[in-house]
């Protein structure tokens, strides 16, 4: 059957005009619908055409063809809930740094290692809410856009820069675990290896590339951030799982008298422990970072406001708090002195337990799982700040599929070729850690704070406070790790 009605396409809305006719004042005004198209982010975009220009009241675009659109649809809710923020914004910031902790934990002792896991989420939970509040107060819908309003284009050049290296150092991480735990190390033997003895799965260049290519690339080619929600809350499911078998394990042995007495505090005896010292505490700097994710969760947070945003902070951060205190002094226990730089290494021997050969690999394969999974929302900002960087001007990347496809392909292609030349995960994360981490999650966010607080956003006493003194300690941090790696690689040449 026949209609009169036309159908209106999804990416446009229809805006009523009414128009007086000045013959006939007395007449009855009449309703013109004119086609506008609709921005896929959310907003309307600018007609083209002035709304006096005078047609017919309909839009005569000869390529738009109604007959293939459906009907105005009276409205669907889009983006992610509270739960789905919270999982991609845990998932951004439980990864590799995880793995880190014990050894982190041997350094600094359990009381001082305890102490900095929490202070250090705090004073994260904090700049994280500082950022949230003066991206909306710029209405900036990028870190780098924020910084550029508060500081100008060249600081925001840096930052781009910034989180390019410190992410793409985080995705190298992931694929040398990945190829420690599954193909082995000089001292410790893989899980093929394990399962099927010597073979093709020894060469851990190729073990790294197959999980590039099969597994990897194609989570990575996902648009949006939304799109991970459900992988990321399976990563934080995985990590848990790794943290409540480790703490079992620990527990048991525990009891049994079995484990020697942890140091509680840092060891000064030696120029080699004073070295590691002046490193450790960047990398737990290194284990919060998740700014540069904060603002693409925000922006597909449904109903979003910074009071909903900071609600997610805070329970990302209680979460990560507990499962890297878990992690750090279970780990820690296990395998005291003997604690690797990446404690999953530790779980290839026998644990001196009932099942111990079942839960290692329980472990293990679980939390590569939880990396592969991980991956992906890391790559995401990557790729996102690149293209900011490169193809500034350009039109959006979610337009964009080839571009997108591209960037995506040369990304994993240059952190696949840095997995194979970086040697642990402790050389990747203690650079990283005093120089990008600490500017990303520390540094900016009180500069923005500091720089934008009497433009409508004035800081309390307390809040003015805490930005000075994450700035400063960020800074201190920044410069005696810089300080400690060079040493540290100086001893190591002699």
């Amino acid at each position: 059957m026949d209609s009169a009605y036309s159908t209106v396409p999804k990416n446009s809305y229809v805006e009523l005009q009414s128009h007086n006719d000045p013959h006939s004042p007395g007449s009855p005004p009449k309703t013109h619908a004119k086609l506008h198209p609709f921005d896929e982010e959310g907003g309307f975009l600018r007609s083209s055409k002035n709304v006096n220009d005078s047609d017919d009241g309909i839009d005569n675009d000869p390529d738009l063809d109604f007959d293939n659109y459906p009907l105005i649809d009276g409205g669907s809710k889009s983006g992610s809930g509270i739960s789905g923020a919270v999982f991609n914004l845990t998932t951004s910031i439980i990864g590799a740094g995880i793995m880190a902790l014990p050894a982190a934990m041997k350094v600094l002792g359990l009381i001082p290692g305890f102490v900095l896991i929490i202070l250090m989420g705090i004073l994260s939970e904090i700049s994280v809410e500082l950022l949230v509040r003066f991206s909306v107060l710029c209405k900036a819908s990028s870190y780098g856009e924020v910084v550029q309003y508060a500081m100008g284009r060249p600081a925001r050049v840096f930052l781009e820069i910034c989180i390019i290296v410190n992410n793409a150092g985080v995705l190298v991480v992931y694929l040398i675990i990945m190829g420690d735990v599954m193909s082995g190390s000089v001292h410790h033997v893989g899980v093929f290896d394990q399962w099927l003895g010597n073979g093709v799965w020894d060469q851990r260049k190729l073990v790294i590339l197959v999980v590039v290519v099969v597994f990897l690339a194609p989570l990575c080619v996902l648009e949006r951030i939304d799109s991970l929600s459900l992988t990321s809350a399976a990563s934080v499911a995985l990590a848990i799982v790794f943290v409540v078998v480790a703490c079992v394990i620990a527990f048991i042995k525990l009891v049994e008298g079995r484990i020697e007495a942890p140091r509680l505090g840092p060891d000064f005896g030696s120029k080699k422990a004073i070295l590691d010292l002046l490193v450790v505490i960047p990398i737990m700097t290194n284990a919060y970072v998740c700014h540069f994710n904060v603002q693409p969760i925000y922006n597909e947070l449904e109903g979003r406001s910074p009071q909903k945003m900071n609600r997610v902070g805070r329970i990302t951060t209680a979460v990560c708090i507990v499962v890297y205190a878990f992690t750090a002094i279970s780990g820690y226990l296990l395998f005291g002195q003997g604690t690797e730089s990446d404690v999953l290494t530790n779980f290839d021997k026998d644990l001196g337990i009932r099942f111990s050969s079942a839960l290692n690999y329980i472990v293990r394969v679980g939390y590569i799982l939880h990396l592969i999974l991980v991956f992906p929302v890391v790559h995401f900002s990557l790729r996102q700040t690149v293209d900011a960087l490169v193809f500034e001007g350009s039109t959006p990347l979610l337009e964009s599929r080839k571009r997108s496809l591209g960037l995506t392909a040369v990304s994993l292609v240059l952190v696949y070729f840095g997995s194979t030349m970086i040697p642990n995960i402790w050389t990747a994360f203690k650079f990283t850690g005093a120089t990008t981490a600490v500017s990303l999650g520390f540094i900016f966010p009180s500069l923005i704070a500091l720089r934008l607080s009497k433009q409508g956003g004035g800081l309390s006493s307390g809040e003015k406070f805490s930005s000075w003194l994450m700035l400063i300690l960020a800074v201190v941090v920044g410069i005696v790790g810089v300080i400690g790696n060079i040493y540290s690689i100086e001893s190591h040449s002699e």
